[in-house]
């Protein structure tokens, strides 16, 4: 799966061993914040039946792959479409204009077949699950050979190693139908997504601090829309980046959001994934859940993201300021509804 900044892929186990622990049946979850669809991914692998929403179009499409395709369904055809397209020469076009020669992403011979690819695929006319499919494909290549500390705020001042690799469709894990039944992507706001359905149990992983998924993936909202929207600055982000808003991104509204969202969940379990070093403080945490339901809390200590690791660059790929600390405590929050 793509590289991508709050990814729970350390929590999986704990998050599983969570939901193995609550009393039966359990067979629905809904993943109200799924990005890559990681989580969603590996609660469909256990057997469940997987709701996986969010408001970003690049994660729709992995989640209508990872969560909603079924392997059974669309393997077959999946694998004829990218060999088809993985034989395709290169041709430019907006995508290496913009990513490759105004800005410094990919090597322009990789943005090439990225245009040639995409078009393509577009001509296809495809079914969702399948062009879900294909698309996380071609996603999931350009971020093998992208030159970024896992970002798309700033490209590396040099090429990553990684960069000079050719670019290579491979077919996406696409997991057979969950055994509690078919899955389903949604692309909708969370506290609507969240009163829609009724679950067993809900995971929240909800933004925590300002930045943007929009703005620090928007190359694959690009990729999977395929509309070629005006840029600007040396990211060439989407011009709807500075406008596409979410409530959850603000110090100021945080609270108010997730306590709308708390009240709006249909579920008999929350399992809620958050950083210590969000906006959302222990004491607000225990005090909006509590108000669903009685509530623990199991805690992890992790290395920060990437980026902490190796420093703080400006969008000119310099590296500037200093790392304050390079560990944070994700809490997961589990409440048993009354």
């Amino acid at each position: 799966m793509i590289k991508y900044l709050g990814s729970k892929r350390l929590l999986i186990p704990s998050i599983l061993e969570q939901l193995r622990s609550l009393p039966g049946p359990i067979e629905s979850v809904l993943d109200v914040f799924s990005g890559t669809s990681r989580v969603g991914h590996a609660l469909k692998r256990e057997g469940y039946r997987v709701i996986a929403n969010d408001h970003n179009a690049y994660a729709a499409t992995l989640a209508r792959c990872y969560v909603q395709a079924d392997r059974e369904a669309v393997e077959h055809d999946a694998r004829r479409l990218i060999e088809e397209f993985a034989a395709l020469p290169g041709r430019a076009g907006y995508f290496t204009e913009t990513f490759c020669e105004k800005a410094r992403f990919f090597q322009p011979r990789n943005g090439e077949r990225v245009d040639a690819i995409r078009d393509a695929i577009e001509a296809k006319s495809l079914p969702p699950e399948l062009k879900a499919v294909v698309l996380t494909s071609l996603m999931e290549a350009a971020d093998r050979v992208d030159s970024t500390t896992g970002v798309q705020m700033a490209y590396l001042k040099q090429w990553a190693a990684r960069a000079h690799n050719e670019l290579r469709l491979r077919m996406p894990d696409v997991l057979p139908r969950a055994a509690a039944g078919p899955g389903l992507a949604e692309e909708r706001d969370a506290i609507d997504v969240a009163s829609a359905h009724q679950v067993d149990v809900a995971y929240l992983d909800p933004p925590y601090n300002q930045h943007k998924y929009l703005g620090n993936y928007h190359i694959w909202e690009t990729l999977v829309r395929w509309d070629r929207p005006e840029a600007y600055g040396i990211a060439q982000k989407r011009i709807d980046a500075k406008v596409r808003k979410s409530a959850f991104n603000s110090r100021v509204d945080f609270v108010s959001a997730f306590e709308a969202l708390i009240a709006a969940v249909r579920a008999r379990y929350l399992v809620v994934s958050f950083s210590n070093e969000g906006f959302l403080k222990r004491a607000d945490a225990d005090r909006i859940l509590g108000s669903r339901g009685s509530v623990r809390v199991i805690e992890h200590d992790y290395k920060r993201y990437v980026g902490a690791q190796i420093g703080i660059f400006n969008p000119s790929g310099d590296k500037v300021g200093k790392v304050s600390h390079l560990r944070n405590t994700e809490q997961l929050f589990v409440v048993t509804v009354h």
